[in-house]
């Protein structure tokens, strides 16, 4: 079994162990409220016994107040109604005790939640006791439920840490192949760099050694991309219209035919904190994601405006379109709807401006067949 097994059968049984736990509380509150419930009701039959002799006494005894200092039970609420129909009322606030009216209010409230103690002389009702829950009893009630509501956070809390750490071993992950493909393209590079330096040297068009150096120069540029990934990428004040000039007249040069352009950027400069490489690799994956939504044909808008606190960048495209509910969740890392693709491209894209760029990337609008707007938010400055 290897490491992240056992990471991840240590979370289980850390798991089930705190829901054993918690469990086992909920079920011994639940028995500690049944006996202290079965303990007033015993205290009540006590009282009610008290009352009876009482009665035996005398047709006559008041059953009232005398019955009420009977009892030595000080938490439950009572009411008692003698057989003239007087109330008396303990373990009530005073302004309540003196109210006829609220105590007949109570008095049918205890006795549909307790069966209330009748005491009969010769066959004839003496008294009438009521009483409800005291507030011990009242406040435990709530208490599975309080235990209840901790035990979902704690599940959630739970589910956040799992779902926290996995998406970190997956950052990780991604980090470490990113870093390692840069590693590998580089050597077949530099290979390449001593090719053009000798094809130069032949009676061969310079032409052609020109665009080789071109793509050679693209490719040590995407090594350079995915070498940064996983770290804090440096950010100079650059023109982002001459980077987003740069980056479209790349990839469109390099398009089918089928897709046309249309590129609108203000004619002056306006500088941003960005960094060259991934601010370019960002506009190029927009552009690409737009092509491969219109399966080659149909096309492309990159427009750049300001407003006196930000620059706005949308990438638009003719393509299929994105439902609304999915337009969160295309920036999962993972999540694609294409049958071929690992899902990292809008994610990557959402990390580099969002993160390190602290702008905005998001769908600005989209329909079916009709085409997506993907919008970028950066600061000035």
């Amino acid at each position: 079994m290897n490491f992240t097994s056992n990471k991840n059968l240590l979370r289980w049984i850390i798991i089930v162990f705190g829901v054993l736990i918690t469990s086992l509380i909920l079920w011994n509150t639940y028995l500690f409220f049944q006996k202290l419930k079965q303990s007033e009701r015993r205290n009540m039959q006590e009282y009610a016994i008290a009352l009876k002799d009482l009665g035996n006494q005398s047709l006559d005894a008041d059953l009232g107040e005398l019955g009420l200092t009977v009892t030595g039970n000080t938490t439950s609420p009572i009411i008692v109604e003698n057989k003239d129909g007087e109330l008396f009322a303990a373990n009530l606030p005073e302004n309540v005790s003196k109210d006829s009216v609220q105590l007949r209010e109570l008095m049918l409230s205890y006795g549909s939640q307790n069966e209330p103690i009748v005491t009969l002389f010769d066959g004839a009702v003496i008294s009438t006791t009521y009483y409800g829950d005291s507030d011990t009893l009242k406040k435990l009630k709530y208490y599975p439920l309080s235990l209840l509501l901790i035990m979902f956070l704690f599940g959630a809390v739970i589910l956040f840490f799992y779902r926290s750490t996995k998406a970190s071993e997956q950052n990780k992950l991604w980090a470490g192949m990113a870093k390692e493909s840069a590693h590998q393209i580089g050597t077949p590079l530099s290979s390449l760099v001593g090719w053009t330096a000798i094809l130069r040297e032949s009676a061969i068009d310079p032409s052609y050694v020109d665009e080789m150096e071109k793509d050679i120069s693209r490719l040590q540029m995407i090594t350079e991309r995915f070498s940064k990934i996983g770290s804090i990428p440096k950010l100079l004040p650059l023109d982002i219209v001459e980077q987003t000039r740069e980056a479209t007249g790349y990839i469109s040069s390099r398009s089918s035919k089928l897709i046309s352009f249309s590129i609108t950027l203000p004619d002056q400069p306006i500088v941003v904190q960005m960094n060259e490489q991934l601010f370019a690799w960002v506009i190029e994956n927009l552009i690409k994601n737009g092509i491969d939504a219109m399966r080659g044909k149909g096309a492309i808008a990159v427009v750049l405006r300001e407003d006196s606190k930000k620059v706005y960048i949308t990438v638009s495209d003719t393509g299929k379109g994105i439902p609304k509910r999915l337009w969160k969740r295309i920036f999962n890392p993972g999540f694609t709807t294409k049958k071929r693709g690992w899902g990292l491209g809008l994610s990557l894209a959402q990390r580099i401006i969002n993160d390190y760029h602290d702008g905005k990337l998001r769908v600005k609008g989209s329909k079916l067949d009709q085409g997506t707007v993907f919008e970028i938010a950066l600061e000035k400055g």
